[in-house]
């Protein structure tokens, strides 16, 4: 199973994040969904997440907030991913960084009336 990046669809930062991530995953490692979508409500369903955060499913768990943000980078090319480094930092230090900056990205970057819609080559790599 590759892993499954769930995104804010709506969230101009979280698309931005998205195509910066794509650009960066050489190895086309990562599939997207989005948190509004069907295949995102399926798997928050399945798994009982409950966050709006990002969040990473793969074969060895869901990771949500900064844990899932630095797994991402762990996998992107380089210098990106030596940002892992911080995984150092205790969760509860990052995930409250984390959960400051999550709670203004509407503010910051502004917020869209629907998802993001895919390039054609870009299709292929998001599950909706």
């Amino acid at each position: 199973m590759r892993p499954i990046i769930l995104f804010d669809g709506v969230c101009n930062f979280c698309e931005s994040s998205v195509q910066f991530i794509m650009k960066r995953d050489a190895k086309e490692l990562f599939l997207f969904a989005s948190l509004q979508g069907k295949t995102g409500q399926q798997l928050i369903e399945q798994h009982s997440i409950l966050t709006d955060s990002v969040v990473l499913v793969t074969e060895k768990g869901i990771f949500t907030k900064s844990d899932a943000a630095l797994k991402i980078c762990k996998h992107l090319t380089f210098p990106w991913k030596l940002a892992y480094v911080f995984i150092i930092i205790p969760r509860a230090i990052r995930d409250w960084i984390y959960d400051k900056f999550a709670k203004n990205r509407y503010k910051w970057f502004g917020k869209k009336a629907a998802c993001m819609l895919p390039t054609p080559e870009e299709r292929a790599r998001f599950l909706e």
